[in-house]
């Protein structure tokens, strides 16, 4: 029996049955200008409105042949609506938060209607007609900024890092957990909306956090968060985290999503009994300024190693050539 790009990613996200070609997912961003000219659609509209958003996710599928949709192109929307003032962009250029209402380590108060600002809204309504258009067809995938993630942006990167640095391990920790709720609060309602996996970003990058800091502070809240979601999540973390696969796969999360520095043959020989692992095909060298042939070589190697999920490795720069993209699929689909 032939499976659906659905069935395909369920079952290589809980570990089950392979299915006759390993699955092609986009757990961060493949929106790029290529794509948006394809499906009429331009940033910063698919930040901020829901059939926009969909649309351009919907594109992924039917223009590009992923087994996935994912509706969400930026990392600030809960931060949006948490009060931080954001830059939205433009059609080349990614939102920004403008400034860290919370760098001075004050209280975080989540509001009550955290779920119904503008920014959480129209990703839990993008997720819904998502549903309607292709649920139980394509895995329909959300995606929700953990609480580290949230602390850069409502202290500012360097400042939590600087006051992490300083030993100041107080602030840190009531800081990721007043904001945890909000994490738990966002993954929860896009399972209502619709999702079949929601990833967790959560950049306790391996450049700027070290192991200990991340099995000490983010592993218990990781933990409990997984222990609080209604459904399957993928683990996004940012850079060469060899040193910490093991502490990722005792998180409770599902699956890992990883970048190119993570060799796919060590990664899958050391965690990929224990979650499943999605990724790992590179950005800057290889889809944006490589041949659909360089694309397709990694994407084999990937696919030889035993990876679950085959992806790009994160967010897409924008001026990524859509034939990149589409040889991703190809070498996936080849033999099948």
């Amino acid at each position: 029996m032939k499976l659906s790009s659905y069935n395909l990613v369920m079952s290589a996200v809980f570990g089950g049955r392979q299915g006759q070609r390993p699955p092609v997912g986009n757990p961060t961003s493949i929106a790029c200008h290529g794509l948006m000219e394809k499906a009429g659609v331009s940033f910063p509209t698919a930040h901020l409105d829901a059939e926009a958003m969909a649309d351009l996710a919907m594109a992924g599928w039917e223009v590009l042949g992923f087994d996935t949709v994912m509706p969400e192109y930026s990392v600030v929307q809960e931060a949006a609506a948490l009060g931080a003032p954001v830059d939205w962009g433009d059609r080349d250029k990614m939102p920004d938060v403008k400034a860290f209402p919370n760098a001075d380590f004050n209280d975080i108060v989540i509001p009550v209607d955290f779920l119904e600002k503008p920014s959480c809204r129209v990703v839990l309504d993008a997720i819904s007609m998502l549903r309607r258009q292709v649920g139980g067809r394509v895995a329909i995938l959300g995606k929700v900024m953990g609480p580290w993630t949230l602390s850069y942006h409502m202290a500012g990167t360097q400042n939590f890092l600087l006051t992490l640095g300083m030993d100041e391990k107080a602030k840190v920790i009531k800081m990721l957990r007043q904001l945890m709720p909000a994490t738990i609060a966002f993954i929860n309602a896009q399972f209502r909306a619709g999702a079949d996996i929601v990833v967790l970003a959560d950049h306790a990058t391996g450049n700027l956090v070290g192991p200990y800091h991340y099995k000490e502070l983010l592993l218990p809240i990781h933990q409990e968060i997984t222990a609080q979601v209604g459904g399957p999540l993928i683990l996004h973390v940012c850079g060469n985290c060899s040193d910490r696969l093991e502490l990722f796969a005792s998180s409770g999360v599902d699956g890992y999503h990883f970048e190119w520095q993570v060799d796919s043959r060590e990664a899958v020989r050391r965690v990929g009994d224990e979650i499943s692992l999605v990724g790992n095909i590179n950005n800057p060298q290889v889809l944006l300024q490589g041949t659909p042939e360089d694309v397709y070589k990694q994407t084999r190697y990937a696919i030889e190693a035993g990876v679950h999920i085959i992806a790009p490795e994160c967010a897409i720069p924008l001026t990524t050539p859509l034939e990149n993209l589409r040889a991703i699929v190809d070498a996936a689909r080849e033999g099948y």
